[in-house]
């Protein structure tokens, strides 16, 4: 008799994670729920102890955090991430598949497609809900691509600080950290999305998972 798959549940709403675990019921049978709740740290320490097949992940837990941060830790810990969330904004999507979860479906996927998503983040493989690949496919003349430190250096002053401060959080001199921005802002101008100001720039970055929603 093989042993039950492990899984993790990250959603701030009861009633959803419920639904989840029903659903993961149905596709595999006897499974184990390792932890539910909207706590990352707590789900990679009880991981840490007890293992994890397959990280099921909403976005938007209400916990005031970057969701691609969020993406990056659990990444981190070694744990198979699938996304299961409404916000599909293709720059997000984009970001968190960059941050290393294996598949993201929305909310309203049907059954087997979320089965088949799990499966797939089980067996390392990446998968996407059909209306999620559409999005991507219909925006990916406009994909911006940018290095870790252009990504940084944008959140960073997206977030509020001045142009010395972010030199100093990156250990570059102010003209650096001025030239990243610089190459920021011309690349999202070359996609069709020129960002010619902070508050534009803040408002990408938040859509794309680089701040949380506050």
């Amino acid at each position: 008799m093989s042993e039950a798959l492990r899984f993790v549940i990250l959603d701030d709403h009861p009633l959803v994670r419920r639904a989840l675990a029903d659903n993961l019921s149905r596709g595999f049978g006897d499974i184990r729920l390792c932890y539910e709740g909207a706590s990352v740290a707590d789900a990679i320490h009880v991981i840490s102890e007890e293992g994890c097949d397959c990280a099921i992940l909403d976005l938007d837990l209400g916990d005031q955090r970057s969701p691609v941060s969020n993406v990056e830790e659990l990444h981190s810990a070694g744990i198979p991430i699938l996304v299961v969330s409404a916000l599909g904004d293709p720059a997000l999507v984009r970001a968190t598949l960059f941050a290393g979860a294996l598949g993201f479906i929305s909310k309203q996927a049907a059954i087997e497609h979320f089965v088949s998503a799990v499966q797939a983040a089980i067996n390392g493989e990446q998968y996407m809900s059909p209306e999620i690949a559409a999005a991507l496919l219909a925006e990916a003349d406009v994909a911006v691509e940018l290095s870790d430190r252009e990504r940084t250096a944008m959140t960073l002053y997206a977030s509020g600080l001045k142009m010395a401060s972010v030199a100093r959080q990156m250990d570059v001199s102010v003209g650096t950290a001025q030239e990243y921005i610089k190459r920021v802002r011309a690349k999202y101008a070359r996609s069709g999305n020129p960002l010619s100001t902070k508050t534009e720039l803040y408002q990408q970055a938040r859509s794309e998972g680089m701040l949380p929603n506050l």
